[in-house]
């Protein structure tokens, strides 16, 4: 039905006929001649019915309104030099309609003004409802073509350059542990049965590695029964890998050598390799997080040994219960925060209070560079004790300096959100910087205080360093995340490839010997019939 697509054609086309189908996004009556922006995904292209150069045309597209779907055949134009718009990929050109064909019109009134629609102005509701419309504008239909062209890229990186094979693995699975709720299914030919829709293919893609098949990839859907989060849903798409016989840090090289190529190919950008890397625990000491955001400072400074031994119970009284002290040095914070902000009631206290925290103490450097206190803190901490918080935080006149007490989890968790709010809220953040990081050597396990056990931190088949083998309720796990910007986008890790280890796992987090075979008892048993050491990483993106 047509030649071209509307977002296509270009000022070589001119004096063609061609044939176009879309719909119409708006239409226009300057004096008589007749103005149609012609719609489909690639884009918008300007057609024109004139009553004495095109009069066939002109009642048609006098009837036109707005998500008509159409048929245009007509000669392409070159755009008048006063109406040329550099802002559309096809604003040197417009179509001059010989004919106007309607294909389908409106039934009923359009929910909403898909040509003029703003996200912010419509209900997520009503664009949920409406997802067919939603989708019909630019933006959304931009993200669509981005994902498309994500994938493309990865297929041909892992595919033409590194020899990866594609493998689907099974969607009908039985549960196992992935640290989230199953989504289950019931079977209607086995009564009280059940079905698990895959968290990830984990255990599928270490059974390929068994099977010889060296290099998977998958562009797998997993499935979650969490909590509604920013970067998380229930149902989501995730790029999943597992290699044999890499090393960890032939993993990490091959992943920021496909993630450099997407930029490249999709967005022209070139990423600086290597990644920069820091550890888990320097992640906490310095961040709070294990997924930060590098493109700003303000890093965590501890000061639990230059109080310990303060008057100030706060401070004193949290290290002596195995807490610490820390503090989230604010340049130029006297100016952007007040006192208000700080003290019950205000915002930043709310902050904090949502993160698990007391209050918030804070110390102020003045103007002539020395530390303007208050309250407790004025009283309780030597002249010597605030000469060492300044030299060991830097801090120089104007700096604010906000002081976190309590268990580890705890302050981290508020000097963190704290950190990211002021940083943002003090222009600190370069939107369009991107900082690609690894995080690695994270702990194999977390206490679960509720079932009173250990659990694994990602998964019970990531490998533990040999290095802490004697001792795995201690051990550092073979594992890695990959950070953008402080969000998590990628986190893998080396596998367990021997019988003995994994069994030694599944006893240190509290499975049986007869829970560990009634579970696990095909891997164990593919254990014993040569594995190969191997590792992956999965990368998530959010879906449509």
């Amino acid at each position: 039905m047509r030649t071209h697509y509307c977002g296509a054609l270009r000022s070589t086309h001119l004096g063609e006929t061609v044939t176009l189908c879309g719909w119409v996004d708006r239409r226009r009556d300057h004096g008589g001649v007749i103005f149609l922006d012609l719609r489909d995904r690639t884009g918008l292209v300007q057609i024109v019915s004139d009553p004495e150069r095109t009069p066939d045309s002109y009642e048609p597209a006098n009837r036109m309104r707005n998500e008509y779907v159409v048929k245009v055949t007509g000669r392409v134009s070159q755009r008048p030099e006063a109406s040329l718009n550099p802002k559309l990929a096809t604003g040197e050109v417009e179509i001059y309609a010989d004919q106007i064909e309607l294909l389908n019109g409106l039934g009923k009134q359009l929910p909403f003004q898909v040509s003029t629609t703003d996200t912010e102005t419509v209900k997520e509701e009503l664009r949920l409802r409406y997802r067919y419309l939603d989708i019909r504008r630019d933006r959304m239909t931009r993200n669509l073509e981005l994902r498309h062209q994500v994938v493309q890229a990865i297929r041909r990186f892992l595919e033409d350059e590194q020899h990866f094979l594609e493998v689907e693995t099974p969607i009908l699975t039985r549960s196992t542990p992935e640290g989230a709720r199953d989504y289950l299914v019931p079977s209607r030919v086995n009564p009280g049965e059940w079905f698990a829709l895959p968290q990830s293919p984990q255990l599928f893609k270490q059974l390929l590695m068994v099977a010889g098949m060296d290099r998977y990839y998958q562009i797998a859907r997993c499935f979650r029964d969490e909590d509604l989060r920013a970067d998380r849903q229930p149902e989501f798409t995730q790029l999943d890998m597992e290699m044999s016989f890499m090393s960890q840090e032939e993993i990490l090289t091959l992943n920021e050598a496909l993630v450099a190529h997407v930029f490249k190919t999709v967005k022209g950008v070139d990423l600086p390799r290597p990644f920069p890397r820091l550890t888990y625990g320097d992640a906490m000491n310095q961040y709070g997080s294990d997924k930060p955001d590098t493109r700003f400072g303000m890093v965590l400074v501890d000061v639990s040994d230059i109080v310990k031994d303060s008057g100030f119970k706060v401070f004193s009284g949290a290290v002596a219960e195995g807490g610490i002290v820390k503090i989230l040095p604010i340049p130029q914070g006297n100016d952007a925060v007040s006192n208000v902000r700080i003290k019950p009631g205000g915002d930043l206290f709310k902050e904090a209070s949502e993160a698990g925290a007391r209050g918030l103490a804070y110390i102020r450097v003045k103007d002539d560079g020395k530390i303007d206190t208050i309250g407790a803190i004025k009283d309780n901490l030597s002249e010597a004790q605030k000469q060492e918080i300044l030299q060991r935080t830097q801090a120089k006149a104007g700096h604010l300096l906000l002081f976190g007490a309590g268990n580890t989890a705890t302050v981290n968790k508020t000097l963190d959100r704290l950190r990211l709010i002021l940083g943002a809220e003090l222009g600190m953040i370069d939107k369009n910087q991107l900082n690609f990081l690894w995080v690695t050597d994270f702990p194999m396990f977390e206490w679960n205080a509720d079932d009173k056990r250990l659990e694994a931190l990602h998964h019970p088949f990531t490998a533990p360093n040999p290095e802490d083998l004697a001792d795995l309720k201690t051990a550092r796990a073979l594992a890695y995340d990959m950070i953008l910007n402080g969000t998590e986008i990628g986190g893998g890790s080396l596998r367990i490839y021997q019988r003995s280890v994994q069994e030694k796992v599944f006893e240190t987090i509290g499975l049986s010997t007869e829970e560990a075979y009634s579970k696990f008892g095909f891997l164990l048993e593919a254990f014993e019939y040569g594995t190969p050491p191997m590792g992956g990483l999965p990368m998530g993106w959010i879906g449509w």
